[in-house]
């Protein structure tokens, strides 16, 4: 369960509570969003949230009163294995490591087409380009992430003219194939594409070099941990989490991610001070597929009446751009855990990490794929 999943769930369970007539809350009270974040100190469970604390001045009720109304809504809920209140009356959750377990498992098994679906099955969608690189580039990518739902998309160049993106000041083919890609379609389609060697440079500060070597490191850990003797393993759901001596270890470089600009989910750079490599790694993979569905805007369902069923959005592929650089971000945190470290033997808890890490790598693929550039295994 990914933290937006968490929140929504927590306010879902605050409406029930309030539709139920055990919370006396009017309507307009009721907070949008729920903050959900890592527990603070003398907090358990995995998440935390303070809304007991917020809706206590409404509902003219002490927060631990609150929190108690709401304890059994939340407990049991899907995703959910558990609620403590601590302190004056923070909800204090701990998910099910099933679900966690289970979303590594599925990337692994779906391997490049994780995300794909037949959504958009029997739609096709008409892109009207001018004569100019980056709007070829943005309308091929878009193909392909439309492509990837299950629908069709016809490219000519008659007018009206439906996709104009700023043109780049510059050809960019100097730069090579992939990094000609990359930069014209890493900017939002509104912003003009910059056509420097920067794009070359070998340097974490070179997003595509990022996203790149993140991925090459995935691979070099696998092919590590096979000379060690030990395979990807998820085994006990259990074992994917980092017991707290190593989360303490940790907690600084999670500190190095921040929310991908532009994606719709709840912001790492909220909760890093309290998060582990892993916790940041997860929701990320878990949003990979609505990443992919957002290609197009408003669609109608597959095999639905005939009519308007949406257009694709041509912020799409800058969207999966920065939403790859901010994997990649997670991925090279999140790395340093997998392998053992000196005399240390290969436990269950590595076999699951080495799991993570290869699924982090297969999504890095997957959507450097869809951008057209090349993920190569070694760097």
């Amino acid at each position: 369960m990914t933290p937006v999943e968490l929140s929504r769930t927590v306010l879902h369970a605050v409406r029930r509570a309030v539709e139920a007539g055990e919370l006396c809350v009017e309507v307009p009270a009721l907070p949008a969003r729920v903050s959900v974040t890592p527990p603070g100190p003398g907090g358990c469970g995995d998440y935390a949230t303070n809304v007991a604390l917020q809706l206590a001045r409404p509902a003219g009720q002490p927060p631990l009163r609150v929190a108690e109304v709401l304890r059994p809504y939340l407990d049991g809920a899907a995703g959910v294995a558990g609620v403590e209140i601590t302190g004056p009356g923070f909800l204090n959750i701990r998910l099910d490591r099933a679900a966690d377990a289970e979303l590594v498992r599925t990337v692994l098994r779906d391997g490049a087409r994780y995300g794909h679906s037949d959504r958009l099955a029997g739609q096709v969608f008409p892109v009207r380009v001018p004569y100019d690189v980056r709007a070829e580039v943005l309308a091929d990518v878009l193909a392909r992430l439309i492509g990837s739902q299950g629908g069709r998309v016809e490219v000519d160049h008659r007018e009206p003219v439906t996709l104009r993106p700023v043109p780049a000041p510059e050809d960019p083919a100097p730069l090579g194939p992939d990094a000609a890609r990359w930069a014209l379609l890493h900017p939002a389609p509104h912003d003009r594409p910059r056509i420097t060697s920067e794009h070359l440079v070998q340097r974490e500060s070179n997003p595509l070099f990022l996203v790149r070597y993140a991925h090459a490191r995935t691979r070099a850990v696998s092919r590590n941990a096979a000379d060690l003797g030990f395979a990807a393993d998820l085994g006990s759901a259990e074992d994917l989490p980092f017991g707290s001596a190593e989360q303490a270890e940790r907690i600084e470089q999670a500190q190095r991610i921040e929310q991908a600009a532009g994606i719709e989910q709840a912001a790492p750079g909220q909760y890093a001070e309290h998060s582990t490599p892993h916790s940041l790694l997860l929701p990320l993979l878990a949003d990979h597929p609505r990443l992919l569905a957002s290609a197009v805007t408003h669609p109608r369902p597959a095999g639905g009446a005939d009519g308007t069923g949406g257009a694709p959005d041509p912020a799409a592929p800058s969207r999966l751009a920065r939403h790859l650089v901010a994997v990649a971000d997670a991925t090279l945190t999140f790395l340093p855990t997998v392998l053992p470290r000196g005399a240390e033997k290969p436990s269950a808890a590595h076999r699951a990490r080495l799991a993570l890490a290869e699924a982090a790598g297969t999504v890095l693929a997957g959507g450097l794929s869809l951008l057209g550039i090349d993920a190569p295994d070694h760097l």
